[in-house]
């Protein structure tokens, strides 16, 4: 037997908010909104938000469901064709309401890399391998 990781689902407590951002900043759209539920056409994993709210409905109240965040939840990583991309890339985002948290700079790993955050602080990178 064998499994295979099907989807990504992004827990939060605003999801309307959270899923504006993702089209608006990040381009991302939508192919099913739900009040508690939003998911984004993608090539391969399926991406999706989803309430905590509805998820401890599902889980038959899981206290996970119901306690706060604390600190960083998950990390997307988006590949540009190029460094110059990643800079125009995340000065775009950052202008479209992303918090910037490192702005995009050459890495000893070889890699042209910047963080930004989403509404709800988690940090995410854009990266291109340097040539």
């Amino acid at each position: 037997m064998r499994m295979q990781l099907e989807g990504i689902t992004v827990l939060s407590d605003d999801v309307s908010r959270l899923a504006h951002f993702y089209r608006e900043a990040l381009g991302l759209h939508s192919v099913v909104v739900e009040d508690h539920y939003v998911e984004f056409a993608n090539d391969g994993i399926r991406f999706a938000i989803c309430a905590k709210s509805l998820m401890a409905d599902n889980t038959n109240g899981h206290h996970s469901y119901k306690e706060a965040n604390k600190g960083q939840a998950f990390e997307l990583n988006f590949q540009c064709e190029s460094p110059e991309a990643v800079r125009v890339m995340f000065e775009a985002i950052v202008s479209k309401g992303a918090q910037s948290i490192a702005e995009p700079k050459s890495m000893d790993w070889g890699h042209t890399t910047g963080f930004f955050a989403d509404p709800d602080g988690n940090i995410h990178s854009l990266f291109a391998v340097n040539a």
